[in-house]
């Protein structure tokens, strides 16, 4: 038996972390789909077999309201907070201000980062090149790729210098080869909170709540602080 997940990049970390123990447990494997939120939703709305969704909990809400997930199943992981990357062993940029990081980004060569129309840290990064006034200045070095973990993974694999990321912590923190500098400043940041819920298509409903409490109980707490989640 295979549970079907559609799930936010910022918590594949967590869900892969935890999967062993969830079939270790049940005897059922999951079969996710990971990727921007916006992408998440459009598959399940397309009728994507899913069981379980893990998306934030605006958007796990707007799908209850939608009939599309079950009321009273929703539960919170934490909050994601979206932060900035380089790859490994590179110097790490000043930016613990709103000047800071913009004269980071400016210094970039290229900028890496999640599809700006469907995936969280995209939408807010774009609005944080905005509110910096630098949009226009950087908006050719922008590296934009389907989800934040796609885009980290470029990163890391890139030859090109003087290049920096950004997107959720949590897809910087498991994707090797890249370092986190940290969060974005104050006046700039965003903390998401993730929730998961049962799908209105679920197959197997007992299956599924157990792994949505695995998820977002606190049996897994420790390991959602370690995947880059706040608990």
């Amino acid at each position: 038996m295979a549970l079907n997940l559609l799930c936010a990049g910022a918590a594949k970390g967590l869900v892969n972390t935890l999967a062993p123990r969830f079939e270790a447990e049940t005897g059922a494997t999951i079969d996710g789909a990971f990727g921007a939120v916006g992408a998440m939703r459009e598959k399940l709305v397309a009728d994507a077999p899913c069981d379980v969704v893990v998306l934030t909990a605006v958007l796990v809400d707007t799908l209850q309201r939608e009939g599309r997930v079950v009321p009273q199943t929703s539960a919170p992981l934490g909050s994601v907070h979206t932060g900035i990357a380089v790859r490994a062993g590179e110097p790490h940029p000043d930016i613990h201000d709103g000047a800071a990081l913009a004269n980071a980004l400016v210094a970039a060569s290229g900028i890496y980062v999640p599809d700006p129309q469907r995936a969280t840290a995209g939408i807010h990064f774009v609005d944080v090149l905005t509110r910096l006034s630098i949009h226009s200045t950087v908006e050719r070095r922008l590296r934009v790729h389907p989800s934040g973990a796609a885009a980290m993974q470029a990163l890391a694999c890139s030859s090109e210098r003087g290049i920096i990321g950004c997107t959720q912590v949590s897809e910087i923190l498991y994707t090797e080869g890249v370092a986190l500098v940290g969060a974005l400043p104050a006046g700039f940041e965003l903390a998401t909170v993730y929730s998961a819920a049962m799908s209105a298509t679920v197959r197997e409903p007992s299956l599924a709540l157990r792994f949505i409490e695995l998820l977002a109980g606190p049996a897994s707490r420790k390991v959602r602080v370690a995947a880059g989640v706040e608990v």
